[in-house]
């Protein structure tokens, strides 16, 4: 490991506000303090808390908090090292309504209680074309998501993807959700949500490729019952690239 690397890692144990639980700890039944006490303990306030999934750096997570400081904020990933950034500058920016956390998406009910979360972001993740399960919007993680979500509390889809996108809106459908925003241009539809001044770095490189953002948001409705979606939907075609290439190519390509 990289002395960089390193040092941000001890930093994010240093950090009063980034929360870590390994899964060796929770295999062996150790529970999170914070767990249906984020606002109590943590916030030391009432308001409502909304996580982004997938957070990244945690430009969007800190974007958010700065944007709405009547909400608390909490940025999810698993890769430390890059939420070490947004962890950064959230401090640097005297925020106190926002808090990450290093875990696996999949582990979520291991730190969130019922009915404690009123919204989740889910911003640029891996579309996931061949895993069904893996991907953000599948009934699958929607069943945990549930879980934690306050009555018909509100999932936002944020990506670049044409394949997850309407994939999404297909899934959202089958399973007769309220949709209350639908746009696949985001930055091209009229109007001046607040949400329209965060841009992040990648989404900056998709716009620059002429990639149009697509955003949607639905109600999470109690369901006992979830329904997959069977229906064929067109790959991504710059999706075969690495990141890195896909950030060289022009946008002829």
């Amino acid at each position: 490991m990289g002395k960089n690397k390193l040092k941000k890692f001890n930093d994010l144990e240093s950090f009063s506000h980034v929360f870590q639980l390994s899964l060796n700890e929770i295999r062996n039944g150790k529970e999170f303090s914070m767990k249906g006490k984020w606002n109590e303990l943590f916030f030391k306030n009432s308001q409502p808390i909304v996580v982004e999934l997938g957070c990244g750096k945690g430009e969007y997570t800190v974007g958010l908090a700065q944007l709405f400081p009547n909400k608390n904020f909490i940025g999810i990933d698993i890769k430390g090292a890059r939420m070490w950034t947004g962890a950064k500058q959230s401090i640097e920016a005297g925020l106190s309504n926002v808090a990450f956390l290093r875990t696996k998406i999949e582990m979520l009910t291991h730190f969130f209680s019922p009915n404690e979360v009123s919204e989740i972001w889910i911003t640029f993740p891996d579309p996931q074309m061949k895993k069904v399960n893996k991907r953000l919007t599948s009934t699958n993680l929607l069943q945990q998501y549930q879980q934690l979500l306050q009555p018909n509390g509100l999932i936002h889809l944020k990506t670049d993807s044409n394949f997850l996108y309407s994939y999404t809106c297909e899934m959202v459908k089958a399973n007769g959700y309220t949709i209350t925003f639908n746009t696949n241009d985001l930055y091209n539809t009229t109007g001046n949500d607040p949400i329209l001044t965060i841009k992040t770095y990648y989404e900056q490189q998709w716009l620059a490729r002429a990639i149009p953002i697509k955003y949607l948001t639905f109600e999470l409705a109690k369901r006992e019952q979830f329904i997959e979606p069977d229906v064929e939907i067109e790959p991504d075609n710059y999706r075969s690239f690495g990141r890195n290439k896909r950030s060289e190519l022009n946008l002829s390509n």
